[in-house]
């Protein structure tokens, strides 16, 4: 096997705390607490410190070594179905895809909440509809994101949340 450096520490950092931040905000914290609101700006700050770094940080990390691309997610989807096994070193292209989805689906939340705080918005119900249903969307994509990071982890034989937490990629 050789080990291979993929994630480097703002990302890990970012995908973990992203995650402890988010849950907290679904499970733990009241929806009316300050504490919630507070947690949602850290998310937001998060996100675009996440899209800076997408262009402006480690080889892995930065958008243009995972551009969304139909061919890839087609391809991929074809190594799946026919058991074939090709090692992405960084991002797969699904895997992209579940990134750029969430990205934009967390601002989408963070900026739903921010407007049910505004004198505009107050007691309008659609940026609160949009709010939840956007959270509900998150923790959909969060279970299929996991989901797939298993499913992928088994079939290629690479230990992707190990490489979330060391930075670095066995590959067979």
């Amino acid at each position: 096997m050789a080990e291979k450096k993929v994630w480097d520490p703002f990302v890990r950092i970012f995908h973990w705390s992203l995650l402890a931040l988010m849950a907290a905000n679904a499970f733990v914290l009241d929806d009316e607490s300050k504490l919630h609101r507070w947690v949602g700006y850290t998310v937001a700050g998060l996100v675009v410190a996440r899209i800076i770094w997408g262009f402006a940080g480690s080889r892995y990390a930065r958008f243009s070594s995972f551009p969304p691309s139909a061919r890839g997610v087609v391809e991929q989807l074809a190594d799946i179905a026919s058991g074939r096994k090709h090692i992405h070193i960084g991002h797969t292209p699904l895997g992209a895809l579940m990134i750029y989805n969430l990205l934009a689906s967390i601002l989408v939340v963070c900026a739903s909440g921010y407007l049910m705080t505004t004198d505009m918005f107050w007691g309008a119900e659609w940026p609160e509809e949009l709010h939840e249903a956007a959270v509900a969307w998150v923790e959909i994509s969060v279970v299929a994101h996991v989901a797939a990071v298993l499913f992928e982890s088994v079939r290629t034989k690479v230990n992707l949340p190990r490489a979330m937490i060391t930075g670095y990629k066995n590959i067979p």
